[in-house]
């Protein structure tokens, strides 16, 4: 169990520190009616949608040979090719955001302005829809599906993993719901500077986290099609 998540701890935190989707927790969470009813929402919507993938694309690699493992490079071609394709889409990403170039993963301005005034329902939508969008996160998630068949456990020891996988990768999307759990009442004001540095600082966070992880990625992936 513990090498299964040493091996997907890079898809983790690369899922994880996405800003935009924080971004919006807090939008939501801030809102002055039913504040926490979206937030949590939303989290759901994210949570149903990676169930579903993991459901549909878990069969999928199982049943498709991805768990072939090249014996010269230890991992399989699906995992190899994944983790290439997941490099590249994130140096490209972090060019786009060094050259201030539309990002396909930033939501339109007007969703941020909106959050806000979603009704919970809404709010839920948005949570499910908003990783269909998102190349990276698809990329994430099929790579980290792909190393847990890739591990070929038993199939409750997948699930198992898989639900850990989300867990961790929504962590900074649960931490403000614990906030506004915990501290009612200094909430506020804690998302509000949590809100403003992401916001401020959301461009270089975006460089930094897509520029290292996209090296590395690429890195482990050609070096599995060369070995």
């Amino acid at each position: 169990m513990e090498t299964i998540l040493i091996s997907l701890s890079p898809y983790i935190i690369g899922s994880a520190l996405v800003p935009v989707q924080i971004i919006l927790a807090i939008l939501l969470l801030q809102s002055p009616r039913q504040g926490l009813a979206k937030g949590i929402a939303y989290v759901t919507g994210m949570t149903m949608i990676r169930l579903l993938q993991g459901l549909v694309f878990g069969q999928v690699f199982a049943s498709s040979g991805a768990a072939e493992v090249d014996g010269s490079s230890g991992q399989s071609l699906v995992v190899t090719t994944l983790i290439t394709v997941l490099g590249i889409l994130l140096l490209i990403a972090a060019y786009k955001k060094w050259s201030r170039e539309e990002d396909p993963d930033d939501p339109p301005p007007k969703w941020l302005a909106a959050a806000g005034n979603l009704t919970p329902l809404k709010a839920l939508a948005l949570g499910f829809f908003l990783p269909l969008i998102m190349p990276k996160l698809w990329v994430f998630t099929l790579s980290a599906l792909a190393v847990i068949v890739n591990a070929e456990l038993e199939q409750p020891t997948n699930a198992l993993v898989y639900l850990l996988f989300i867990l961790l990768a929504q962590s900074l999307l649960l931490l403000p719901i614990f906030i506004r759990l915990l501290m009612p009442k200094r909430s506020q004001l804690v998302l509000d500077g949590v809100s403003s540095w992401l916001t401020r600082n959301n461009r270089v966070i975006v460089i930094v986290v897509s520029l290292v992880f996209g090296l590395l990625f690429l890195y482990s992936g050609l070096k599995g099609f060369l070995v």
